[in-house]
């Protein structure tokens, strides 16, 4: 089997990324709808509106992390994922029904993307920290990448297939297919053999949300990752609103060429993905690398001239980004002791997704004063001013080197010598 996809050939994982599959196709469906009945039929274009929705998803992220990363490490992950699965469902079933049923109101959808957000925030970390009871240590990095792959395969058609069905039938019996495809993930943990499975030793200790924050305080070398990671996460991954605004507002599209765009960006994020799976251990230069192609990718789709301009920029948005989120996802997970790791992981989907209820809301508010092309550029600025802050901190603290070598083949290399400040930062 390619290196790519070797933790295919283990039954549980490979019926678990089957249905992960099926269930990332139908999420990427009901949030395009969710972004159209929030924009186009419960308000007149409204990016505050839709700001707050999407804020009020990943509120309890942040919230919650502490919690729900020690509820991660003391019960069993799998019945703890389909108990969430399940919540996430029957939300995207109300709000499915709502619309065909024409009684949707905003504050609908505020509360449900409330509960959703709650639902997830028990999700993510389960299903981050159940890759490691799937495969062997020695394919962990691969089965992230390839987490990454499904989860952007189902952003490439997902989006596409919303725009058809939005435009054949409807939003509402388009967020209906997302709710039938649950029972995909509910499936396929139900299909594993348990006696296949190798839990991470589970923490019955009280004290154990405290401790996850003392090992994180701890560790120099995540605690810098989850700061680069934190503020691409709040100032640059809003492109669920962003690409909203910039194609109805900017170049005058409708749902079809809207869902176009998220197939596009998935374009670039699924060959990162892939390209991650056959890279191996995660490096601290890839990362760093990968935010500087960030930066200059999503200022060009600022400032982009066309939608077809727009649309390759935004395909190097998710090329970048997604290198950039494997690599510091694997980074975190292959750094952190297996009985810490539910907690660690929970922290980091908490400062990465906990910080677009602060986010989305301002940057929805720029679109609405400065424009929706300010709502990209913000986020290329902070990033950008971020990686120069945290250069200099390398330079000065870490003893960083870093070269450009034209021979053959060129290529950047960056030198972190190991030090008390960061031990086995990525060389």
């Amino acid at each position: 089997m390619s290196p790519t996809f070797a933790s295919l050939s283990i039954r549980n994982y490979r019926i678990w990324a089957a249905g992960a599959l099926v269930s990332n196709v139908g999420t990427w469906m009901g949030r395009v709808a969710q972004d159209w009945v929030v924009l186009t039929e419960l308000t007149d274009h409204s990016a505050t509106a839709l700001g707050i929705v999407t804020g009020l998803q990943f509120a309890p992220m942040l919230l919650l992390a502490p919690w729900t990363g020690a509820v991660t490490d003391r019960m069993p992950k799998r019945a703890l994922i389909l108990m969430a699965q399940a919540t996430l469902g029957v939300s995207a079933l109300i709000g499915g029904l709502l619309v065909v049923s024409g009684a949707a109101q905003l504050w609908h959808f505020y509360l449900l993307a409330l509960l959703t957000g709650v639902a997830t925030a028990f999700d993510n970390p389960a299903r981050q920290t159940f890759v490691g009871e799937m495969v062997p240590a020695e394919r962990l990095a691969n089965a992230v990448a390839l987490n990454s792959a499904s989860f952007n395969l189902g952003r490439l058609v997902g989006p596409g297939v919303a725009g058809l069905t939005i435009a054949a039938i409807g939003s509402g019996p388009t967020m209906l297919a997302n709710a039938v495809t649950f029972a995909a993930v509910i499936a396929s943990l139900l299909l594993m053999r348990p006696s296949e499975l190798t839990p991470a030793p589970r923490s019955a200790r009280r004290g154990s949300v405290v401790e996850g924050l003392r090992y994180v305080r701890s560790r120099p070398d995540i605690k810098l990752v989850m700061v680069l990671i934190f503020v691409l996460g709040t100032f640059g991954m809003n492109f669920q609103l962003t690409i909203a605004l910039m194609a109805t507002q900017v170049f005058d599209k409708g749902s079809q060429e809207y869902g176009l765009l998220g197939s596009v960006m998935a374009v670039g994020s699924l060959s990162a993905a892939l390209l991650a799976a056959r890279r191996g251990e995660p490096r601290l230069r890839v990362l760093l690398l990968a935010l500087v192609g960030f930066t200059i990718a999503s200022g060009a789709a600022a400032v982009a001239p066309s939608y077809l301009t727009f649309a390759i920029a935004l395909a190097a948005c998710g090329l970048s980004a997604l290198t950039a989120m494997t690599t510091a996802n694997a980074m975190v997970q292959m750094r952190t002791e297996p009985s810490m790791r539910g907690r660690v992981m929970a922290l980091y989907m908490a400062i990465f997704f906990g910080g677009t209820p602060l986010g989305a809301p301002l940057v929805g508010w720029i679109g609405d004063v400065l424009g929706p092309r300010w709502t990209i550029g913000i986020g290329a600025a902070a990033v950008g001013l971020t990686l120069v802050a945290v250069s200099a901190w390398l330079i000065r603290r870490e003893d960083v080197t870093v070269s450009y070598e034209s021979q053959r083949r060129p290529h950047v290399r960056v030198t972190v010598r190991p030090t008390q400040i960061m031990p086995e930062a990525a060389k």
